[in-house]
């Protein structure tokens, strides 16, 4: 009531608030809500910095290519030509690889693929800027890193292709890539996982007196789940030597990263709530990816604690082969992404300084396409999900526990094997 007139106020109805993308189906792509500042603008601060010394970089974007290929700015690393070369055909193999295998999911010789086109300078730039040695603890969207390590691509078709010569005897989903010799922890259907698996894993380092270091991905979905929280709070408490990753591509399965909380303030600025100094980087610069990478493991290695980065790209493919996402973004929404094509971007760079030639790129792309054909001819001879041999039934029994407990050999003899 007004206490002059005694007339009741009107006072607002509450509101529900579901964020909402900029566009959908139908709509031209609006970017707008992308602040993109001058490529070398971000200041570097030193490895020691504290999680408040970063917290304008949490909010701003660490670029270092600019639109004419330049590498600018105090994050500009010092890294030789021919590491850019070969982050170059990494990224192409890496694409390459990814669409064979949405191809052989077409023809049915696999149930279930995942792309990273669009993404490849995430993993190919950050695995150039790590020792071969270190942990990686990735979500399903970093099958570049493997590739970055020299990784045998037919190991790989065969895990997507669970035949003979899966590592994983057909027990994983397709993309669910595992490798002990390249430190490429198995991946996880369960999201969010790894980023407690790596903190865990960082921290028994720390506690062996070890030198090696983990590195964790997450997707911007993913943050919603508890097990990121769980791992920043253990990260942050006992400064495990660890890089904690998201990938911010814009969208989870169908729901746009607002969903996950990242309207109001960027993916980054939580790791400076936690204590955690924090960067947020053009995920489609390969420069600058290498660059807050490097920054980011020195750290680790000086046993300063962890670092969050949120790398800024787009998912140009959909989420998987079970998803249309015509349904729900506007169809031509990739090809507006305001960062452009990693790979593109990177070899304007090798050219601008003279490292690079269309002709080359041509021959390149040729050879890491007819690398590929040759593999999955390879890894189809041992078999593909519908045809071919297969693991023996009897190896369901293997790698569960140490030693087989006696109800297990019973159910072993039975089978008659």
């Amino acid at each position: 009531m007004n206490a002059g007139t005694k007339e009741p106020l009107l006072q607002p109805t509450l509101r529900f608030h579901v964020p909402e993308p900029k566009a959908r189906p139908g709509h031209a792509p609006d970017f707008s809500n992308l602040v993109l500042p001058v490529a070398g603008a971000a200041p570097r601060p030193p490895v020691n910095a504290s999680a408040y010394d970063t917290r304008d970089l949490a909010g701003d974007l660490i670029r270092v290519l600019n639109d004419d290929g330049e590498a600018v700015g105090p994050w500009r690393p010092d890294i030789a030509v021919d590491v850019l070369l070969r982050g170059l055909r990494h990224m192409m193999l890496t694409r390459v690889f990814d669409e064979r295998m949405l191809l052989s999911q077409r023809q049915g010789k696999t149930s279930f693929y995942m792309q990273c086109t669009g993404e490849e300078a995430v993993a190919v730039g950050q695995a150039s800027a790590l020792d071969s040695a270190d942990m990686l603890f990735p979500t399903y969207r970093q099958q570049g890193l493997l590739i970055a390590r020299d990784w045998s691509i037919v190991d790989m078709m065969c895990q997507v292709f669970s035949n003979s010569h899966d590592r994983m005897k057909g027990r994983q989903l397709p993309v669910m890539y595992s490798s002990r010799d390249a430190n490429f922890f198995s991946l996880s259907g369960n999201l969010g996982t790894q980023f407690s698996q790596a903190v865990g894993w960082a921290m028994a380092s720390a506690y062996k007196r070890d030198r090696r270091i983990a590195v964790t991905w997450i997707g911007d979905g993913a943050t919603a789940e508890g097990d990121f929280h769980y791992a920043m709070t253990s990260a942050a408490v006992y400064q495990a030597p660890v890089v904690l990753n998201v990938v911010n591509n814009q969208w989870a399965i169908s729901s746009y990263q607002g969903i996950a909380g990242g309207e109001e303030a960027t993916f980054a600025t939580r790791g400076v709530g936690y204590g955690i100094p924090a960067l947020r980087v053009d995920g489609n610069d390969f420069l600058a990816v290498h660059a807050v990478t490097r920054w980011a493991a020195e750290r680790a290695r000086a046993n300063l604690g962890p670092t969050l980065i949120e790398l800024v790209t787009y998912r140009a493919a959909p989420h998987s082969t079970s998803d249309d996402p015509s349904k729900y973004r506007p169809a031509d929404e990739s090809s507006c992404w305001p960062l452009g094509d990693p790979i593109e971007r990177l070899k304007k760079h090798l050219m601008h300084i003279g490292a690079w030639t269309e002709g080359e790129h041509t021959a390149l792309r040729e050879e890491v396409a007819e690398q590929v054909r040759t593999a999955a001819k390879e890894a189809e001879s041992y078999g593909t999900l519908g045809q071919g041999p297969k693991h023996d039934p009897a190896t369901m029994f293997e790698d569960v526990f140490r030693e087989m407990p006696w109800h297990l050999r019973q159910q072993l003899e039975e089978l008659g094997t």
